[in-house]
C-alpha cells in the first residue's frame, strides 16, 4: 500500500468518525445550550461549526463522502478558499477543498463554535499554542482563528 492510500484511508477513517459525533440527533443546538457555557448550565458542550479538509484530492474526497453518507456537495465557495461544502445534521458544515499555497498541507481541521474568538485566541495562546491565524472575517460567515498546539492545528469559529 502506498503512503498516499494510506494516508487517504485514515483520512476517511477520521472522517467518518467526526461525522459520526457530529450527526447526534441531541446536539447542543438542538438541547437548547449555548457553547461557551454559563455556571449555571449542567454540563460543557463543544460543537463543531466547521470542519475543513484540505487535501489535493478535492472530487475525489467529495465523491467518497457523498456515496458514503448519501449527501451531496456544493459548488466551490470563494469565500472558503473554494471549499465545496455540505451541511451537518448538527447546524455545522464540513468544506473540502484544495491547498490555497504550495506550503499548505493536507489536514482536517475542526473549527469549534466560541463566543468571543478574541477570548478563545488568547486562552490558546495562554495554554502555549502558536497562533497561526488571528481573528478573520469572512463576510457572511463569520470569524475563524487558527492555532496550533502539540502539532496539532485547531480551528475556532464565532458566528
Amino acid at each position: 500500500m502506498t503512503n498516499s492510500v494510506a494516508r487517504s484511508i485514515l483520512l476517511l477513517l477520521a472522517l467518518t468518525l467526526v461525522l459520526s459525533a457530529c450527526s447526534s440527533t441531541d446536539s447542543p443546538i438542538q438541547q437548547g445550550q449555548l457553547v461557551g457555557n454559563t455556571p449555571e448550565t449542567k454540563e460543557d458542550a463543544v460543537l463543531v461549526q466547521y470542519l475543513e479538509i484540505v487535501t489535493p484530492d478535492v472530487d475525489a474526497t467529495c465523491a467518497a463522502l457523498e456515496k458514503m453518507h448519501g449527501v451531496r456537495f456544493g459548488e466551490p465557495d470563494p469565500m472558503l478558499g473554494n471549499a465545496r461544502t455540505v451541511d451537518l445534521k448538527s447546524g455545522g458544515r464540513i468544506g473540502v477543498r484544495a491547498p490555497m499555497a504550495e506550503h499548505e498541507v493536507p489536514v482536517v481541521r475542526p473549527y469549534v463554535l466560541v463566543d468571543d474568538i478574541e477570548a478563545a485566541l488568547k486562552a490558546a495562546g495562554d495554554a502555549g499554542a502558536e497562533i497561526a491565524m488571528g481573528a478573520t472575517e469572512i463576510p457572511g460567515h463569520g470569524k475563524f482563528g487558527i492555532y496550533i498546539l502539540g502539532g496539532i492545528q485547531h480551528g475556532l469559529w464565532q458566528m
